[in-house]
């Protein structure tokens, strides 16, 4: 009798001591989770609000629209932290899964701009820069009439002008080494793809001076040609290209 007493004591004092079973904690509806997220990334605590975009990504059926725009803010926070290849891979998948959603253009663009800050200085391996170039042509060839096409016009012709001063430099580089025919290889470079970049008659200028100083005269011709023809205004091309006597 004694034991049994000293049993259903213990039972008592556990169960008191909450030894039972816990109660379930409440369930929290998804709606009221992307809230407090969207709360957080709008007034940019983005640390506050990854629990939540991260949850409505991993829980949500990948075809809810929310899926998509809990992604894209995701990516953006990491872009904000400076976590850029993976902002971009992030972007990306928004793009590729979701590409009939509202967002997909932007996060191409996006995509494309996190790369590009991944590449700076037309000195770094261009890697990053000629991913990004691919990214924004991508966009203008998906989404031609969206307005994130529009931004990466823009963007795609400053990023074609850091290209365009990289082959230039390496150009002028070895053309003050006296080293013509590879300076040629990069002058012509800047001409054939970039042609609209503000490095272009640059190019021209020193191709013609390439020319002439390995007795190319017909390619030098040529030159000073093109540039009078579509970069009249080039400056140094009276000095670099005089007129020939008996021309009008």
């Amino acid at each position: 009798m004694t034991h049994g007493w000293i049993l259903v004591t213990a039972i008592v004092v556990a169960a008191g001591c909450g030894g039972g079973p816990k109660p379930p904690e409440p369930v929290v509806p998804m709606d009221s989770i992307l809230a407090a997220a969207d709360t957080n990334y709008r007034a940019g605590r983005c640390k506050r609000a990854q629990p939540g975009l991260s949850r409505a990504v991993g829980e949500l059926s990948s075809r809810d629209p929310r899926v998509a725009e809990a992604m894209y803010r995701l990516a953006e926070c990491d872009y904000a932290a400076g976590l850029y290849l993976e902002a971009s891979r992030q972007f990306r998948r928004v793009a590729d899964g979701h590409g009939g959603h509202p967002l997909a253009a932007d996060a191409l663009l996006r995509s494309g701009d996190a790369l590009a800050e991944l590449w700076k200085h037309p000195e770094l391996d261009p890697l990053y820069g000629e991913s990004a170039l691919a990214v924004y042509r991508e966009l203008l060839a998906r989404f031609p009439t969206s307005r994130a096409a529009a931004r990466a016009a823009i963007k795609l012709a400053a990023l074609e002008d850091r290209f365009a001063e990289k082959d230039y430099l390496n150009g002028f580089f070895y053309f003050r080494l006296k080293a013509y025919d590879s300076a040629i290889i990069y002058f012509r470079s800047v001409v054939a793809n970039f042609a609209q970049s503000q490095f272009a008659a640059r190019a021209l200028l020193r191709l013609v001076e390439s020319y002439r100083a390995v007795g190319y005269a017909e390619e030098e011709r040529e030159t000073c040609d093109h540039l009078r023809r579509y970069y009249p205004d080039a400056e140094g091309l009276a000095d670099t290209c005089p007129p020939v006597i008996g021309t009008p």
